[in-house]
């Protein structure tokens, strides 16, 4: 993902984020030069310049002429961060009361979608978490597994390479690369595939007879792995 996509994702348009990347790289700059830059339209080029302003990523420097310098991209992202940060917090004092969660199959597609809420199940976890995915996954899942261990959250690991981590029971076990399932508190599940990009499917359910079938498989996976143990000790 290139740097104006992920501008994209602080709330700037396109041309916004090709401009603020011109102002950054360039200096300070007005209207007319940052449309002979980028190749932006004079208007679009005034009217993104404006805007940048108003959301933050810039700052107006009189003179015989207007022109523009951007603030610094730890300092806009971190704004904007924290304005979200603000944001949620006042959700979740106000938002009413949300129900209890689905009982029935939940579809959730998409890598991104998956691993937030794999990372969600996580940090939301109150007790205990078993986790079964191949090692290519692991280094995405581990600052909220450090933080759940932390806790006093009981991780236990099965995974296809080595992944030695204090306080936490791996189990290492050839998998499917792309096989994903997670077990919280014996309540929740998430069990799939994550394949590439908007192609991975999981399923998440609630439901006692899902939790107690896949609880079952992991417990299968565990004593394979300490029936290998054993034929490697004779």
């Amino acid at each position: 993902m290139d740097n104006t996509e992920l501008l994209t994702r602080f709330n700037l348009t396109r041309h916004e984020a090709t401009i603020y990347l011109t102002l950054l790289s360039d200096g300070d700059l007005n209207g007319y030069e940052v449309s002979k830059i980028t190749g932006i339209s004079r208007s679009n080029a005034y009217a993104s310049l404006a805007s940048l302003v108003e959301k933050g990523a810039a700052f107006i420097i009189e003179g015989e002429t207007t022109r523009y310098t951007p603030v610094p991209v730890e300092e806009f992202c971190g704004n904007k961060i924290r304005s979200l940060q603000e944001s949620k917090q006042e959700l979740i004092k106000n938002i009413p009361q949300r129900r209890e969660d689905a009982e029935g199959y939940i579809t959730i597609t998409g890598e991104h979608r998956i691993m937030d809420k794999m990372r969600n199940m996580i940090s939301e976890s109150k007790s205990r978490v078993y986790l079964s995915v191949s090692g290519n996954i692991l280094p995405e899942l581990l600052p909220e597994m450090q933080a759940a261990h932390q806790r006093g959250i009981k991780m236990v690991v099965i995974t296809d390479t080595p992944f030695p981590q204090e306080g936490m029971t791996v189990h290492v076990l050839e998998k499917p690369k792309k096989q994903v399932r997670i077990i919280v508190d014996s309540t929740t599940v998430l069990t799939g595939d994550i394949d590439e990009g908007e192609f991975s499917t999981c399923l998440y359910s609630g439901k006692k007879n899902v939790v107690d079938l896949l609880k079952e498989s992991l417990q299968n996976e565990i004593k394979v792995v300490e029936m290998m143990r054993g034929f490697e000790a004779k």
